[in-house]
């Protein structure tokens, strides 16, 4: 529904801003649509059908495609961290106003709704210079816009940063600005930047203006840590085993600190073991059936099939590992029938349990 057909924004200044328009001049496919009001009130969006949403400033829900509508808004800085500033979203708000208090030039352009463009700030320009360069001497004032930077570079790896916006970074760290993120918000831009194509970058940004030890301080980054994501971005892997690679070598707290959700703190857990239990791994672990049903056991592969397969792809990633060998592996020892064994045991459960595993290891013994 365009704007000229939309009743409900009829006569309003109404404006795509951000990604969306970022992404279409791009020629990427289209996400999420955000628009700005310019010159109404709350009264006058909610006299239309729009249900506000908004906690800090006004933004509301269209009465039909349920997308959202802010009103245009300036901001001002009032104490530390992402929190520590006040709104301003009166009729005397303009979109130029709204666009200066975006963080990057190429997410500060504007659609109206006859297709004209709004850029105030160069961000076209930017975009065909393929540079990510900050609004304006703000940037410093948000450390989450640090954290999003570093989230684009990683989405548009053939971007450069200004030299200028890495100064300002910088900074923000040594304001301590970035002490202020609390580790929702950190893992939030981290989940992100682990799905883009590159996800390597975002760290090696981040590294590079001094703010990951702050953000993440017990994570060892490394050339390895890049080139294992890098690989699982070929392979297709999920947010969880980017994850588990990422956390590879790093000290037991990186998991404390960050609030990643429990399947991937439980894949980070797990993937060092299995690494260390492959064959493959170290000479000294033999290439056993023996050897094989223990990297089952460990990961509890018989009832959670595809949690090992997932362990296995993401140790595909730093090592040579035949997935198609160990898939059939896993298939063999699920196939064992464990109430036929379990009836011959006789229901002794020691007995069964030695039964199942000698059957196992036997079944893995003809492959």
């Amino acid at each position: 529904m365009s704007a000229h057909e939309d009743a409900a924004t009829r006569g309003l200044q109404v404006y795509i801003v951000g990604g969306a328009v970022r992404d279409a001049l791009l020629g990427l496919p289209a996400g999420d649509r955000d628009w700005v009001v310019v010159g109404a009130t709350p009264e006058i969006m909610s006299a239309r059908g729009f249900t506000p949403v908004g906690g800090d400033f006004p933004v509301f829900l269209h009465p039909q495609t349920h997308e959202e509508y802010a009103l245009a808004r300036t901001e001002r800085k009032s104490g530390r961290g992402y929190h520590g500033f006040v709104f301003h979203a009166g009729q005397d708000v303009t979109l130029d106003d709204d666009l200066r208090r975006r963080d990057l030039t190429v997410n500060a352009i504007a659609r109206a709704a006859d297709g004209k463009l709004v850029d105030p700030l160069g961000g076209v320009a930017d975009l065909h210079a393929k540079v990510l360069r900050h609004v304006g001497p703000a940037f410093v004032e948000d450390p989450v816009r640090l954290l999003r930077l570093a989230r684009f570079a990683a989405r548009f790896a053939d971007f450069s940063i200004a030299p200028e916006t890495l100064a300002l970074c910088r900074e923000l760290v040594l304001r301590g600005e970035v002490d202020a993120l609390v580790p929702e918000r950190v893992w939030q831009e981290f989940a992100k930047g682990l799905m883009t194509a590159h996800p390597g970058r975002m760290f090696d940004v981040l590294a590079q203006c001094g703010a990951l030890e702050r953000v993440a301080p017990d994570l060892a980054w490394s050339a390895e840590l890049s080139c294992g994501l890098s690989r699982a971005v070929a392979g297709q892997l999920d947010l969880a085993q980017r994850y588990a690679l990422l956390c590879r070598g790093s000290a037991a707290e990186l998991q404390n600190h960050m609030r990643a959700p429990s399947v991937c703190r439980e894949m980070a857990r797990l993937l060092p073991d299995m690494v260390a239990r492959l064959p493959a791994a170290d000479a000294r672990v033999a290439d056993t059936p023996e050897a094989w049903l223990q990297v089952f056991e460990s990961c509890d592969a018989l009832r959670r099939p595809d949690r090992c397969l997932g362990l296995l792809q993401a140790a595909a990633c730093v090592q040579v590992v035949d997935l198609a060998a160990w898939q059939a592996r896993l298939q063999t020892v699920r196939a064992i029938d464990a109430g036929a064994v379990a009836r011959a045991a006789g229901g002794d459960v020691g007995r069964i349990r030695e039964a199942l595993r000698a059957a196992r290891l036997q079944a893995l013994g003809r492959l």
